[in-house]
């Protein structure tokens, strides 16, 4: 029998880190070279990598190096919970420079000073607030270069990432350099398009030991080897995995043992934090939560005697310098969050609200965050709070504070009054001269119902066009809605064209939570939804498992096509055709969108037909006309100002350029689209942005990646809810499984498919099931129904799918 282990060692007390960065040699070479350009000409850096691999510490070794060169460093970093204070990442980075903004010719002092909240004023338009910080920086770099360092990119709010992308396309030329660091895999509002791109690594496997050795000397040599494996090269894992894994057992035979590092890590700090004295933990919570790390603001908020524990722990350092908290990663700050009750939170919240008098914006948003129930106070700073913001220019933050107001109202005619100003300045920020001719009158909208509502629709659709976050536009639609004096009747035209916007924003978010509030108000109408919106609620929404029962009422509804002439309807009808495969009955009518659009009609629906048409295109190989109608979809989209629907025309043609071939054209597309709908929180895009993904990868024989990616729309042997984009990966997801030695997760994913009954959806799921059946089934039966499948006279129009699905014999 075998001996069990002996019982490890406790570690010894890790030997804190200091001196030189371990196996970054190339790094910091290649910022000192960085640096020396920056002082001759300016340049540029976005810094990619996973949580702990050692962004912060380069950039603090960045920033000491340019310090030591005489540079002038500002530093400033996003905070998940700031997000939505605008212009907050900018007022980090300048307010050292207060007094030379006051030396900025008036317009550009007066616009600098009124978006960072420094003042009051007039709007000041954003090209404005870009100009005046590029000037002010290229005026402070006359007398020594200047170097922005910006962390966690992927926090920072909208205003503030905009104006950095604008700083960033022109520094060429001045002495000033940007350094901004994100986290893999995440996008924020910094357009990082045309801007260098540095990808942090993990360490080599002797820099990673190098570490271990020098953190750890008494570490047992097989102690050490485990760090190394499960750390992979990360360093904040490498210093924080060995004193939780002292003790616990190896993983058995069979056992993988494999955690998600950052999940790891996470748990890793949590454990630590509850080890801590309430106060201490208290403090953490403070000081994540107020954001600043100043330790004059926090010294006011409890003291600073209670920090020593969490020091001598190393989740904080302060600089003694500054006078700055700041957090090993922010990964405590996730972590301190998680293991903190409601309330704590909520004491949390109201001290750093009690704390700023004099900065009412974040104290109302402090206070909000502490409110569960209706509060008239609360809800009236908000307000006011949005007032405040809009005056410096940021529609979008102004609209989710009124949002949040209304949500905290404590009258039904505040409530109302609040929700119709957040759609007056969503559609007014819009810009657009139908719909300020719609709102005129939206601040009265109280004694009009519909008005109301009309506005709240037409402002939810221009904060999506814009750089709206569409969970905000959800909320103030479905809030509108449900306050509407409408009594839930079925034909009242405001709120059927609002439930059609609220339909495509939960489409757009792509989850249960929203969808299930559509659907609430759908079983409220009487005394039935209307036809088209019934449909498209089961045919749209969740296909798998709701698109085949309506398909007689889909029959009736394109059967009425030749004769209609309310041309929304035939735009809708080609909508609720997508997922069950029936774009092919609406061609000819699609084609009448496209030629009244052409000729000056509406472009919404020369848009939507001619999506419909590269979809249907791509599925029956007509792939030249694909292309083509997707560039003038695009050419629409910009003409008409309309950018938000851009994405399905870049989704258009990276199918089409993963079929054919050019992979890396596919790729390039498909992260033009997640670059776009992550910052915005659409997740439906963001899923299907994984298919050009899906097909690129299998084309280029990468089965693993083609597996990756399927399985990121939805997992292996699951359907997922409300991601109907799952249907059309299907048969991709079990080739790249077979192809990878996941048999169990192929026939999982191909009986998901037939409990679900995907077949009887149309006759091109029909032939993806049998496809797939055949090759995990390997029984004479299921090569049969290929067979015959294939046969079908239905069949030929899949062209794609029929010519990739292999042939009975083929399949074994």
């Amino acid at each position: 029998m075998p001996q069990p282990e002996p019982a490890p060692k406790p570690l010894p007390e890790p030997i804190p880190m200091t001196g030189p960065l371990f196996g970054r040699e190339a790094e910091l070479a290649s910022i000192g070279r960085f640096l020396g350009v920056v002082r001759q000409s300016g340049d540029v850096r976005m810094v990619r990598g996973e949580p702990g691999i050692g962004k912060s510490a380069l950039l603090t070794a960045a920033a000491g190096l340019a310090d030591a060169d005489g540079m002038r460093v500002l530093r400033a970093a996003g905070s998940q919970f700031e997000a939505d204070v605008s212009y907050s990442l900018l007022n980090q980075l300048f307010l050292p420079l207060y007094p030379e903004i006051e030396r900025l010719p008036l317009a550009l002092r007066d616009a600098l000073t009124v978006a960072l909240g420094f003042g009051e004023g007039p709007v000041p338009g954003a090209l404005l607030v870009g100009n005046a910080a590029l000037l002010l920086l290229t005026t402070i770099a006359h007398q020594a270069p200047v170097l922005l360092i910006v962390d966690d990119v992927q926090w920072a709010d909208r205003p503030s990432a905009v104006v950095l992308g604008f700083v960033a396309r022109r520094v060429k030329g001045s002495p000033v350099g940007v350094i901004a660091a994100s986290r893999t895999g995440t996008e924020s509002f910094l357009d990082r398009r045309g801007l260098t791109e540095a990808a942090v690594q993990p360490l080599t496997p002797d820099a990673a030991a190098r570490l271990v050795q020098a953190r750890f000397p008494d570490m047992a040599p097989r102690a050490r080897q485990r760090v190394l494996d499960l750390a992979q090269g990360n360093p904040l894992a490498l210093v924080e995995l060995p004193a939780t894994l002292a003790g616990s057992p190896r993983p058995r035979a069979g056992q993988s043992g494999v955690v998600p590092l950052s999940d790891h890590l996470q748990t890793v700090f949590a454990n630590r934090i509850a080890g801590l004295p309430d106060a201490t933990r208290l403090l953490l919570l403070l000081a994540t939560f107020e954001g600043s790390g100043d330790v004059r603001v926090l010294r006011g908020l409890t003291g600073l005697a209670d920090l020593a524990p969490a020091e001598r722990a190393e989740l904080v350092r302060v600089d003694d310098v500054t006078g700055l908290v700041t957090f090993r990663h922010p990964l405590i700050q996730s972590a301190i969050v998680a293991v903190s009750t409601h309330e704590e939170r909520r004491n949390a919240h109201l001290l750093i609200a009690a704390a700023l008098p004099t900065d009412p914006e974040r104290r109302a948003w402090h206070l909000a965050a502490a409110t569960a129930g209706p509060d008239e106070s609360v809800a009236e700073q908000l307000e006011d709070a949005s007032h405040r913001v809009l005056r410096r220019g940021d529609a979008i933050a102004a609209i989710a504070a009124l949002v949040r107001a209304a949500e905290l109202s404590a009258t039904a005619e505040n409530r109302t009054r609040r929700l119709a100003e957040a759609a007056y300045i969503g559609a007014e920020a819009g810009g657009t001269a139908d719909a300020t001719t719609l709102l005129a009158d939206a601040r009265v909208t109280s004694l009009n119902p519909a008005g109301s509502l009309h506005a709240a629709n037409a402002a939810a659709l221009l904060m999506i066009n814009g750089d709206g976050h569409v969970h905000t536009a959800h909320r103030l639609l479905a809030g509108a809605i449900e306050i509407g004096d409408h009594d839930w009747r079925a034909d009242d035209p405001a709120l059927d064209e609002a439930l059609h916007t609220l339909l495509m924003l939960s489409w757009y978010a792509g989850d249960a939570e929203h969808w299930a509030v559509f659907h609430r108000a759908l079983a409220r109408l009487t005394p039935a939804p209307t036809d088209i919106l019934s449909v498209l609620s089961r045919t749209f929404a969740d296909p798998v498992r709701t698109g085949a029962a309506a398909r007689p009422e889909l029959d009736a509804l394109l059967s009425t096509l030749a004769e209609e002439e309310d041309l929304t309807r035939v735009m809708r009808i080609g909508t609720a055709s997508t997922y069950a495969d029936r774009l092919g009955d609406n061609r000819e009518h699609s084609w009448r969108l496209v030629r009244q659009g052409r000729d000056g009609g509406a472009p919404r629906r020369q848009l939507s037909a001619l999506m419909h048409l590269c979809l249907d295109d791509y599925l029956t190989g007509r792939w030249d006309e694909a292309e083509e109608l997707a560039q003038e979809g695009l050419k629409v989209c910009t003409v008409s100002g309309l950018p938000f629907l851009s994405w399905y025309f870049l989704y258009d043609k990276a199918i089409i350029a993963a079929g054919r071939g050019r992979t890396d054209e596919a790729v390039k597309l498909a992260d033009e689209i997640t670059h776009w709908a992550l910052p915005r929180g659409v997740a439906g895009a963001a899923a299907i942005a994984h298919h050009p993904r899906t097909l690129a990868a299998a084309a280029d024989g990468d089965f693993e990646a083609a597996y990756q990616h399927a399985t990121a729309i939805s997992p292996a042997g699951v359907l997922a809810p409300y991601v109907p984009i799952c249907t059309w990966v299907m048969f991709d997801l079990v080739e790249a499984a077979l192809r990878t030695g996941r048999t169990a997760e192929a026939r999982a994913h191909a009986a998901a498919m037939r409990t679900a009954r995907v077949a009887t959806l149309s006759s091109r799921m029909k032939l993806i099931q049998h496809g797939v059946d055949a090759l995990v089934l390997d029984s004479e039966d299921a090569e049969t129904r290929l067979e015959e499948s294939l046969r079908d006279p239905a069949a030929e129009r899949w062209l794609f799918e029929s010519s990739r699905i292999p042939g009975p014999r083929q399949s074994r």
